[in-house]
């Protein structure tokens, strides 16, 4: 019965395993790559975002983007990074273009003058794309996205299905389940290596695999959503006061909201208390900016604050602290950075980038076994009384 179940599960896990397998190692590999994203970019741009400080004041919002986009060439401007540190420079990025690409530009605070375009940001572009999306077509909103989603259930049933397979006689032996048979040779050691690695990581695909799907299915995010949090994700929205659903009054207002109400209503809400800042300029003709910042004090980057302002009034529509934030809020605040293992510090995002760099490693040892297991089934001829080939592990 034992050897039935086994076989069972092995043949899910050879199935799944041909199916996801080499996709699984590109998401790997392209995650590993992207661990220190941020650290990579800001040496590539480290000689750029230092500007000489000068007793001039700093310009507004509105005058940096009408600046900017007089430039030749220029596209339209659709978020800017503030930083409360003298001396920062700017960063503007601009909306998605035709093809889909998106570029960003410094940009010195005292005169509006474009210092050199961000480096660096179109190879980590094409990376993350590569990660979420395989580069196909429609990136988040075509195939890409629902095949790596699928990959990535794949990966949770290789693992449980993993862990049934090697399953040992002796449970409590901690040496069996965590020590590799380096001494092996052939397959005896691919297996070894397979199986004991995996179980090294298993922790860490877990924790990657519940916070990757995240941004892989619609649904997944709104159950956990619904799970974690006390209030259904905020949205922009116009300035609130018109009832039941009536239409709010048509209001004289210029096209696009002014950024400089915007900023200055921030400042007095937050003073010095911020770190960042990043305004995100509206998609359409709503009049509310949104603008996410990060504490002096903040333990993480993703650790922000969130507020909607309306650009033609100043008036603050909605403010989210992170501080205010339930356990469960604050979880889903942090995915990115529970994902990449940074919640447990340098050490951990160290860990996270070995496990996602070591998942090829699983793709060329579960071929291998595949095929030995095939070749070694066709040349031998058990007898009806024990049909599993010598070679092989109980239920192959």
């Amino acid at each position: 019965m034992a050897s039935r179940t086994k076989s069972a599960f092995l043949q899910v896990h050879s199935i799944i395993g041909l199916a996801v397998s080499l996709i699984l190692g590109v998401i790997g590999l392209t995650g590993a790559m992207l661990s220190f994203e941020d650290e990579i970019v800001a040496a590539l741009n480290r000689d750029v975002t230092k500007v000489d400080p000068r007793p001039a004041p700093v310009l507004g919002p509105d005058e940096l983007v009408a600046r900017v986009q007089a430039v030749p060439g220029a596209g339209k401007v659709g978020l800017i990074v503030f930083s409360s540190e003298p001396g920062t420079a700017v960063r503007m990025r601009f909306a998605r273009s035709e093809t889909g690409e998106r570029s960003s530009v410094y940009v010195d605070p005292y005169d509006g003058r474009v210092v050199s375009a961000m480096q660096g940001e179109s190879f980590f572009a094409t990376l993350r794309n590569l990660h979420r999306f395989l580069l196909l077509p429609g990136n988040g909103n075509g195939y890409g996205r629902l095949i790596t989603g699928v990959s990535v259930l794949g990966l949770f049933v290789l693992l449980i299905s993993g862990m049934v397979l090697r399953w040992p006689r002796r449970v409590s032996s901690i040496k069996t389940w965590l020590k590799p048979k380096l001494a092996l040779s052939g397959r005896p050691f691919h297996w070894s290596l397979h199986s004991v690695v995996g179980t090294w990581l298993l922790p860490v695909y877990l924790v990657t695999i519940l916070t990757g799907l995240w941004w892989s299915f619609d649904w997944y995010k709104a159950s956990a959503t619904w799970l974690l949090s006390s209030k259904p994700a905020a949205t922009a929205q116009a300035p609130r006061g018109a009832k039941g659903g009536a239409k709010a009054p048509a209001v004289d207002a210029p096209a696009t909201p002014s950024l400089d109400k915007v900023w200055s209503t921030f400042l007095a809400d937050q003073g010095s208390r911020y770190a960042m800042a990043i305004m995100q300029l509206p998609n359409g003709p709503g009049s509310v900016v949104r603008i996410r910042s990060v504490a002096k004090d903040a333990s993480f980057d993703e650790a922000r604050d969130d507020f909607r302002i309306d650009g033609v009034t100043g008036r603050m529509v909605s403010a989210e602290l992170y501080n205010d934030k339930t356990f469960g809020e604050r979880v889903l605040a942090a995915v990115l950075h529970i994902h990449t293992g940074a919640f447990l510090g340098l050490p951990g995002r160290i860990v996270f980038l070995l496990a996602a760099a070591l998942m090829p490693l699983f793709t060329v040892t579960g071929f291998i076994l595949y095929f030995s297991r095939r070749k070694l089934r066709a040349a031998s001829q058990p007898s009806r009384r024990d049909r599993r080939a010598p070679g092989l592990v109980p239920g192959e």
